[in-house]
């Protein structure tokens, strides 16, 4: 596990509310549903009321800089089960299609450690919520009002050195400012971004209340667990 999975959470316990309507453009079908994740009832189009609102203020922001651009939205609330399944799709892409039980074990340690590099490891344990079952996680792009996407150097969940935030800093400063644009309006509204993928927020869970860390006097506590046990 990830050294921000073991903060404590005080839960708030505020509800899941829907991003539709809200003028962001929503990727269909849903990448993961077209995988045949087994979401059954759950929606993917939801965040935490908080997290839904400070997305839609970012939005503002966003289109008083750039008002021919708005957020491209990826994936948001992700339960544990689909999690998992994940997992195991991104395990089995890069095997080339093997599961890990057909695997040889020292092969699979490095399929595995690939894995987790952009996948956050599925679990039961109620104090160690993936980021976006706690609904508190966003990934998301850059696109025009007519939905086209903006050049951003990488597609979304692609496990690359390309996926770095700063990957083309040095690279191809357009590139770069785009991501650079993403994470302003973001940050203005209090998300912070993983450190190893340019695409994903957060704002109120353990990856948020770690980031933050370093920049708070007093550090916060991370106030979203996973929304399925509320």
């Amino acid at each position: 596990m990830k050294p921000y999975r073991s903060l404590p959470i005080d839960e708030c316990g505020e509800p899941l509310v829907s991003l539709e309507g809200r003028g962001f453009f929503l990727t269909t079908p849903h990448p993961y549903q077209a995988f045949g994740a087994p979401y059954g009832s759950a929606q993917p189009w939801t965040a935490r009321r908080s997290v839904a609102e400070a997305l839609s203020n970012a939005l503002l922001r966003l289109k008083a800089e750039h008002p021919d651009w708005t957020f491209r939205i990826f994936d948001a609330y992700r339960p544990n089960a689909i999690q998992a399944f994940m997992v195991i799709h991104e395990f089995m892409s890069l095997s080339g299609g093997r599961s890990p039980d057909a695997v040889p074990l020292d092969e699979a340690q490095i399929l595995w450690e690939r894995t987790y590099r952009i996948w956050a490891e599925p679990s039961d344990d109620p104090a160690s919520p993936p980021p976006h079952s706690t609904g508190a996680a966003i990934d998301l792009t850059l696109c025009t009002r007519d939905g086209v996407d903006v050049p951003m150097g990488s597609p979304i969940d692609e496990n690359s050195d390309r996926s770095l935030p700063d990957y083309f800093l040095q690279k191809d400063p357009a590139l770069h400012s785009h991501r650079q644009i993403l994470l302003k309006v973001l940050e203005a509204q209090g998300f912070e971004r993983h450190l190893e993928e340019w695409w994903h927020f957060s704002l109120g869970d353990q990856m948020w209340a770690f980031t933050r860390q370093s920049k708070d006097a007093i550090p916060p506590i991370a106030r979203y667990g996973r929304a399925d046990l509320l």
